[in-house]
């Protein structure tokens, strides 16, 4: 389990600095490498998303430690 723990914080960071690129210069790297709503981006997108919502358990696992 905190082998899937750590791959999913690993994607979470990647689309942290994502975000962080396209707010501090306008540039979706996502997009730049992969093109712009292309098949694989939605996919990429969409596991980083998933990834999010697993993170969400992270609190209530932190809160039994």
């Amino acid at each position: 389990m905190k082998g899937l723990d750590y791959t999913v914080l690993v994607l979470i960071v990647v689309g942290a600095v994502n975000w962080g690129l396209i707010g501090f210069f306008g540039l979706d790297l996502v997009s730049f490498i992969f093109g712009s709503m292309s098949l694989l981006s939605r996919i990429i997108y969409a596991v980083i998303g998933v990834c999010g919502l697993y993170a969400l358990s992270y609190c209530g696992r932190i809160a039994t430690n």
